[in-house]
């Protein structure tokens, strides 16, 4: 994307209606790789930008679903216990021994999201997705802000694994508790509205090409009147 209009119309040829704010941030964030923070409403649009944004550079989506206890084994890695018991009964049979080297080598390995989205094997970015970060403890957020530092993740028995191109990160939160500045900090940061009546308008076009003028119009101001009760 050479330029802000460039973006948005990228966006809006995948039916996602975005201001120039809010273009204007996610060009940013991908021009300066910093991760982007969107804060805003549930319903508002934070996620389906991940995946819109995704369709539009024609690269993976990894979405990462934030929420209570959320831990490394769930967000990061663990072993395939399975695999490697059956390995060591096969090696068993054979009248051999596996070594903790041999156990613990990638073929074991079950890479979760945050793994995933710095694969070093990559050809090009994932856009990753940490969604409703808020819903998560603030230990995973100490941790989260350790790996967009420096796109690195330290496996004891493998050693480190650093992405060759860094993801391009987008956070999502509803505001249910306030996050820690220290990681506010990392990233280029956006605060999603509810659309205006016009934009509004616009987005249910985009959705309902087919769809009458006017019951296009009647939907929004529904909707509008709806989101003011």
């Amino acid at each position: 994307m050479n330029s802000i209009d460039e973006l948005q119309a990228a966006l809006q040829a995948h039916n996602y209606i975005a201001n120039r704010s809010l273009a204007t941030a996610v060009y940013l964030a991908l021009k300066l790789e910093r991760p982007l923070f969107l804060e805003g409403e549930p319903g508002v649009g934070k996620t389906e930008i991940a995946k819109v944004l995704a369709a539009a550079l024609g690269a993976d989506l990894i979405r990462l679903q934030c929420y209570e206890g959320l831990d490394v084994s769930q967000a990061v890695y663990e072993w395939n216990y399975t695999r490697q018991l059956l390995h060591i009964r096969l090696l068993e049979a054979q009248g051999a021994k596996a070594g903790k080297a041999e156990l613990f080598g990638e073929e074991f390995l079950l890479a979760r999201p945050l793994l995933q989205a710095i694969d070093p094997q990559r050809s090009q970015p994932p856009v990753l997705l940490i969604d409703e970060i808020d819903r998560s403890d603030a230990e995973f957020e100490a941790f989260l802000l350790e790996i967009l530092s420096d796109y690195q993740i330290t496996i004891p028995e493998i050693g480190p694994i650093r992405a060759r191109h860094k993801p391009i990160v987008i956070l999502t939160s509803n505001r249910t508790r306030e996050i820690h500045d220290a990681l506010k900090r990392r990233c280029l940061y956006a605060w999603i509205e509810y659309p205006d009546f016009q934009k509004e308008y616009q987005i249910v076009r985009a959705k309902l090409p087919h769809a009458p003028g006017q019951l296009a119009r009647q939907v929004t101001r529904f909707i509008q009147e709806l989101r003011q009760a």
